[in-house]
């Protein structure tokens, strides 16, 4: 392999395995499938002061790509949609017209948010809209009966999913903070309980959906089967099937011990989050660390087995290391 790859946390843990093993970086390069400049250059950007550690060197990782991203909507641009929003065109009006000038393109539903946040921060961007309601619809069609279009009932869903005997079946669900405001999407997998949890800002289908996209697609290639409950904040269910290639599947309404998993894997994220906790304090380091929490702890139904050890192979005690 001659091209570069992204290191996720878990292959992190398995070059500092390879090194405390005693093997060189060429042949960690190939164990792991990268590149040997690969395991140079992470050795040399993400080493700290007490040698390599995983955990540390993928926070470190992170905050180094976060601190080079740019918007992809430069300021001028915004400041242009600004203007004609003052003039009173709608952003569907905007959307077209920019695509139409060969500028650069916005969503309508993009510029709705920037003039949401424009409210929230006291602007008054808001006021030029023609309905000034609570929008609630994104896009696409709405259904005033609350039902999800193009559901899959758990009822079409494969056999082999209910006996646990291949990786890749997965249980998705959200946890709601104190007085409903943010929320964290907790994503589990059936076999080894491998626990995938992320905070949203607002609890809709675009963030939620958008998150859950992220988290998997590290994996994706044990990415097979998604079952939710028939919350709204599942309605983008096609684009997260069609992202990851996989089967989006709906359990019937009030019937949660068709996602058991999930549930019990949300009280476990209760211990950390109570029910009255204010999520909005909670950091995306913290919930991170939870995750590794979770992902650590043994598991009687494992036979004592970590989830990191079943889905990755990642002995606890190579897993615990800091």
């Amino acid at each position: 392999m001659t091209h570069y790859t992204q290191l996720t946390q878990a292959l992190r843990y398995q070059i500092s395995a390879y090194m405390k093993a005693g093997f060189n970086q060429s042949e960690i390069a190939t164990m792991i499938g990268v590149h040997k400049s690969t395991i140079s250059r992470e050795l040399r950007r993400n080493r700290g002061g007490r040698g390599y550690r995983p955990q540390q060197a993928h926070q470190t990782a992170l905050n180094r790509r976060q601190e080079k991203a740019s918007p992809r909507i430069c300021p001028n641009t915004w400041r242009r949609v600004e203007h004609l929003l003052r003039k009173d065109w709608s952003p569907e009006q905007i959307s077209g017209w920019l695509i139409d000038e060969k500028q650069p393109a916005i969503s309508p539903e993009w510029i709705y948010q920037h003039v949401l946040a424009d409210k929230q921060a006291g602007g008054l961007l808001y006021r030029h809209l023609r309905c000034q309601k609570q929008r609630k619809k994104r896009y696409g069609s709405y259904s005033r009966r609350g039902k999800i279009p193009n559901q899959t009932s758990i009822e079409a869903r494969p056999a082999i999913v209910e006996t646990r005997r291949r990786f890749g079946d997965w249980e998705l669900d959200t946890v709601i903070g104190k007085n409903h405001r943010q929320a964290i999407v907790s994503i589990v997998e059936r076999k080894s309980r491998l626990t995938l949890i992320a905070k949203v800002t607002r609890k809709t289908a675009v963030q939620v959906s958008a998150v859950i996209i992220k988290m998997l697609n590290p994996v994706s290639e044990w990415v097979h089967t998604l079952t939710a409950d028939n919350g709204r904040e599942f309605a983008y269910h096609e684009d997260i099937a069609n992202a990851l290639h996989a089967k989006f599947f709906f359990a019937h309404p009030y019937a949660s011990w068709e996602r058991g998993l999930n549930e019990n894997t949300n009280g476990l994220i209760r211990q950390y989050f109570p029910k009255k906790h204010d999520f909005t304090t909670i950091t995306h380091k913290q919930v991170e660390r939870v995750m590794d929490k979770l992902n650590n702890r043994p598991r009687k139904c494992l036979g004592f087995k970590t989830p990191n050890e079943v889905f990755f192979g990642i002995k606890p005690i190579v897993a615990l290391a800091t």
